[in-house]
Order: C-alpha cells, then sequence, then structure tokens
C-alpha cells in the first residue's frame, strides 16, 4: 500500500509525531494508517510528541575544553527539579562532549547526529519518554582557536556558561599561570558583567539607534526638557562602548582597571601580545517566554476524566 503527503499528514495529526517519524512509521506497515498508529505508539514517539507543546524554560548549561575547541551547549527541561535529574545533567555533559566532534553548525544538524546507535534526536525523545518532561536541546556555540593561546570556559550554577578565546603570539607565555589566571578571570567577567560586543568598532548602527531611543523615552519618562534631551543622548552615547563592550568594560573585580589594560598588564609581564578572539555567553531560557502554572490547577486537570 502506497502513501503520499495527505497520510503523513493525517498521521502526524493523529500522533501528533515529527514528519520524519511519520514517514518511518508508514514505510515500516506499507501505508497502513492504523498500522502506523500502533508503530509509534510502540515506540513511544507519539507520548513523546505530546509534550512537545510543553514550555522548556529549565535546564542547564554545560561547557567543555578540549585542546582548542570550546563548546557551551543550553538543554532545556521543564522544571528546575529535572534539572537536578542525574539522567538528565548527564545527557548535558554527555552532549557538551560529543559537540567537541560533531561536525554540526546548527540544533537540526546536530538532532540528525549519530550520538552512539540512535540519533541525537531519537537520544532526545528517549530521555523524554523517561523523565517525563519535555527535553529540548535548544542552542550551542561552538569555537576553535587557531594559532597559540587557549579557550576557556566557565558555568555558573548551570544557568550562565562563557566561551573566552585568548590568543598570543608566544607559546610559552600560554604555559604561564599568569595567562590562566587572566583566561579565568576574563571568564568570570563575561559571565558577570555580559558584554554585548567585544570592541567598540563592533558596535553596529541598529544597536546605537535602538539604544538612542531607549534614552529618549527615560529621559521623556522622567521629565526632563526637551531641550536638553539631545545633548544627554549624546553623552550616554559616547559612554555606551564602556557598557556594552568587553575590552572597555571595567573589570568587575578591580573596577580602576579596564579589560584591555588587565590585559596589557598581564602582557607586558609576560612579554607577549595577548589578544581577545571572541567570546560566547549563554543565559538559561533567555528568550523563552515561561508559562506561569497554578499547581492546583494543574492538580485538577490531571484528575479529570
Amino acid at each position: 500500500m502506497s502513501f503520499g503527503a495527505k497520510e503523513v499528514k493525517e498521521l502526524r495529526e493523529k500522533t501528533g509525531a515529527g514528519m520524519m517519524d511519520c514517514k518511518k512509521a508508514l514505510t515500516e506497515t506499507s501505508g497502513d494508517l492504523e498500522a502506523a498508529v500502533d508503530f509509534l505508539r510502540a515506540k513511544g514517539l507519539a507520548a513523546a510528541a505530546k509534550k512537545a507543546s510543553r514550555v522548556a524554560a529549565e535546564g542547564l548549561i554545560g561547557a567543555v575544553v578540549e585542546g582548542n575547541v570550546g563548546v557551551v551547549v543550553e538543554i532545556n527541561c521543564e522544571t528546575d527539579f529535572v534539572a537536578k535529574n542525574d539522567d538528565f545533567k548527564k545527557f548535558v555533559a554527555d552532549m557538551a562532549n560529543f559537540l567537541i566532534s560533531s561536525s554540526a553548525t546548527d540544533v537540526e544538524a546536530l538532532k540528525n547526529e549519530k550520538m552512539g546507535s540512535s540519533t541525537v534526536a531519537e537520544t532526545v525523545q528517549e530521555l523524554t519518554l523517561k523523565i517525563g518532561e519535555k527535553i529540548d536541546v535548544r542552542r550551542f556555540n561552538k569555537v576553535t582557536l587557531s594559532g597559540d593561546g587557549k579557550v576557556g570556559s566557565y558555568v555558573h550554577g548551570g544557568k550562565i556558561g562563557v566561551l573566552v578565546e585568548l590568543a598570543s603570539d608566544n607559546a610559552d607565555a600560554t604555559k604561564t599561570t599568569e595567562f590562566q589566571d587572566l583566561l579565568s578571570d576574563l571568564c568570570l567577567h563575561t559571565a558577570a558583567a555580559a558584554p554585548t560586543f567585544l570592541s567598540s568598532d563592533q558596535i553596529d548602527e541598529d544597536f546605537k539607534k535602538r539604544e538612542a531611543e531607549v534614552y529618549e523615552a527615560q529621559l521623556k519618562e522622567q521629565g526632563k526638557p526637551e531641550n536638553m534631551i539631545p545633548n544627554i543622548i549624546k553623552g550616554k552615547m559616547n559612554k555606551l562602548a564602556s557598557e556594552v563592550c568587553l575590552l572597555d568594560q571595567k573589570f568587575v573585580k578591580e573596577p580602576d582597571l579596564t579589560i584591555a589594560k588587565l590585559i596589557d598588564g598581564v602582557s607586558s609581564k609576560l612579554g607577549a601580545k595577548l589578544t581577545v578572539k571572541g567570546f560566547h555567553k549563554l543565559d538559561l531560557g533567555a528568550g523563552i517566554e515561561k508559562k506561569e502554572d497554578n499547581l492546583a490547577d494543574e492538580v485538577a486537570k490531571l484528575t479529570q476524566g
């Protein structure tokens, strides 16, 4: 029995399973729709799919560095309770390590890669069924530093993850305690100060425009005279780099120093030119609209019919 897009659509609507899973089910059952439903149910795919509409805004950030390659990844679940589950924590660690050698450049490609005998998507689905909550590999950043230097990583409480690439023109300098301490400080600072750009020349015009509009709205809300607002905005824009650019920010441990001066000081001490090539920072759940559930309502839903 053959099947087409109509049957795939119908199976998806019946089970909520993914398109590729539906195609596979129909292939395995020679296009028999009811048998395909049973196939998906037997595999647990229909049950896992029902959880896909839930909001997964909790979870953990994982990071790992191996050689000159660093990875930071965000994996979400629905509750903080599950984020403390050993199986979930192991999956986060396994995924971070898997990404080191992965060729994937985005999450969709990653989900199609083989992780052992199963694809990443299938592994996520199995964990979803085992734990009973929606699990989602949401995003990741991966860096490969060329030349001499090191990639640093830092994870704060599983909620914030950071990678920093620190290059050097002197290989011996990267083996020193001073170099490692600087790299650790840069990771800690990035986690705490949340820079948006590396340097002032990277601030794009759209960002400047949005910031100026926010400043204007704030000043009007504060009741500042209209004729004073342009000059106040100009002053704020001149200070923008010190707020959003890593190299221009004041070092959180020593506010008298900017990050650029901190790096220059260590460079002079080591007799090497040290350069931050880039950084990445992930905040758990950032941009996800969290659903506020009422426990009593949830219990009532579970006990109804």
